[in-house]
């Protein structure tokens, strides 16, 4: 058991509600890890109540905290900077407390990018095009991500087009929407949607036009092996979970809460999802 000292670093994540989320596993393991003086809590705020409690907690002397549903978009607002990562995902997941003042960044795209790179070696956003399934807040991130680090060409496909467009015209750059997924010539396939979550309908897509050295990744980590990773491994292609996401995304913020940047590795994979069903 941790022994907090007067001089303790604090840190949490702030969601409504907030019981589900595995971020103070994830942190208490580092903490133990490194023997840091500090403690990471999981702090339940209302909506309506998010603003005010985010300045309490800077006022308390918190070092930071993580923000979750829903409300990444308020955290974006309560800031009194942001930085380029935030900016581009139009959200804000990790709040640094400095010198009085509310620092967001947005850390999704970080996660993404360092766990694929982990798990593929080699692989690079630059390797080819893209096909992201989504629209929405990780799929933003996740987007600005692939773009800024040289994607050559990144197609959107969402069942609302609209909203795809309203995301392709502000992300910009090489990115296009389409009412069906390119699989042809796609380097990566990136699901951003529930689809294949534990309790929500599967996510049904043919496999067989991807190429062979193609890469699939899904963001859902209930179940660890989703319907879609399931389809990729059977016909031999590299794969990319999202329990490695949720893992990496952590970093950056432990690092300016704790002073230390964490690893991720097999241990803490199988200390954070160790309950979590594998299909």
């Amino acid at each position: 058991m941790s022994i907090l000292s007067g001089h303790s670093r604090l840190a949490g994540i702030l969601g409504w509600p907030v019981a589900h989320s595995r971020s103070p596993l994830l942190h208490g393991f580092w903490l133990r890890r490194h023997g840091l003086d500090g403690a990471y809590m999981p702090l339940p705020v209302r909506p309506e109540r998010f603003a005010a409690a985010v300045r309490s907690l800077a006022d308390l002397g918190f070092a930071g905290a993580n923000v979750t549903i829903p409300h990444k978009e308020a955290a974006f607002a309560a800031c009194d900077r942001v930085d380029a990562t935030a900016h581009r995902a139009g959200a804000v997941n990790t709040l640094v407390f400095r010198d009085g003042r509310i620092e967001g960044s947005n850390t999704d795209g970080f996660g993404f990018l360092a766990h694929a790179m982990a798990s593929v070696p080699g692989w690079s956003p630059a390797a080819g095009p893209v096909v992201l399934l989504g629209a929405g807040g990780s799929a933003r991130a996740i987007a600005a991500s692939l773009l800024d680090a040289g994607c050559p060409r990144l197609t959107l496909v969402n069942r609302t087009p609209a909203r795809a467009e309203a995301l392709a015209q502000a992300l910009g750059g090489p990115i296009e929407v389409a009412d069906r997924p390119p699989l042809e010539d796609a380097a990566l396939l990136v699901n951003t949607t529930s689809q294949g979550m534990q309790g929500q309908p599967p996510l049904t897509l043919d496999l067989a036009p991807l190429p062979a050295t193609a890469i699939v990744a899904d963001i859902v980590y209930v179940p660890r092996e989703t319907g879609l990773l399931a389809a990729a491994r059977a016909r031999g292609l590299a794969t990319v979970d999202g329990l490695g996401m949720l893992l990496h995304q952590a970093r950056p913020g432990f690092s300016e809460w704790f002073g230390t940047m964490p690893e991720v590795d097999a241990e803490l994979e199988a200390f954070v999802g160790g309950d979590i069903p594998l299909r």
